[in-house]
């Protein structure tokens, strides 16, 4: 028997936390509650989540600072936040600080349904956390990078699931908008510049001076790909 995926559910409205825990768990979800982000903060570095639903404005600890010490504590677990704060700064700050998604207040409640199915299921696709190949290595417990010299890089959380969204699929053709999509989420408004400079960090620590494996593919994206030769 599949076990169920495992939600913290962390909001300190008690309506809003009745509603979405009955409605959760009627889809089949394990939940756990908390309603401050001091006891959410212990829940999530002392238990294993699929999944963690965090307001912003929270009692005692604020949830960006909550998901700021989860990042920083090495804990990779998906963390969807809700808030009534709607601005594309709002957004931006949560997701800098290691969110994977973002809600506003007030929500469909059909929506959030759907963010949560998608995300547990982003979560276990990724069931490799060490890539090898010709150029090098990846590591997501660490987000470290090893070129094939054996130099180290520490990766941000964003460079290193893009990277591993390039292992994932070589020599297929990945949109500026799918990457967006799949690392930052499909509301936040970001500069476009943004990926071509992750990427651009990337090939210094990959790229020689014989093969480079990040092709631009103009207009579209990018290709990960190691035959390319420099002249």
């Amino acid at each position: 028997m599949m076990d169920l995926a495992h939600i913290l559910l962390v909001e300190d409205e008690e309506h809003l936390l009745t509603m979405l825990r009955f409605n959760l768990e009627s889809e089949g979800y394990r939940i756990s509650t908390a309603t401050d982000g001091k006891i959410a903060l212990e829940m999530a570095l002392s238990k294993t989540f699929n999944l963690i639903i965090l307001d912003v404005m929270l009692p005692i600890l604020d949830g960006v600072s909550v998901c700021e010490a989860i990042r920083d504590a090495g804990k990779d677990t998906p963390i969807l936040f809700l808030s009534a704060k709607s601005t594309a700064m709002d957004r931006i700050e949560g997701l800098k600080k290691g969110g994977d998604d973002y809600l506003s207040k007030p929500f469909h409640l059909e929506e959030l349904l759907l963010r949560v199915d998608k995300l547990i299921a982003k979560k276990n696709q990724k069931s490799t956390d060490e890539y090898v190949f010709a150029g090098g290595q990846l590591s997501m417990s660490s987000y470290t990078a090893v070129n094939q010299h054996g130099m180290k890089q520490t990766l941000s959380r964003k460079e290193a699931e893009l990277m591993r969204m390039f292992l994932e699929r070589p020599e297929q053709v990945i949109s500026r908008e799918e990457i967006q999509n799949m690392i930052w989420g499909e509301d936040l408004e970001m500069n476009p510049r943004t990926i071509d400079n992750m990427v651009m960090n990337l090939r210094k620590i990959y790229d020689t001076d014989e093969t480079s494996y990040f092709q631009s593919v103009r207009g579209i994206g990018y290709r990960f790909s190691g035959e390319k030769q420099i002249e």
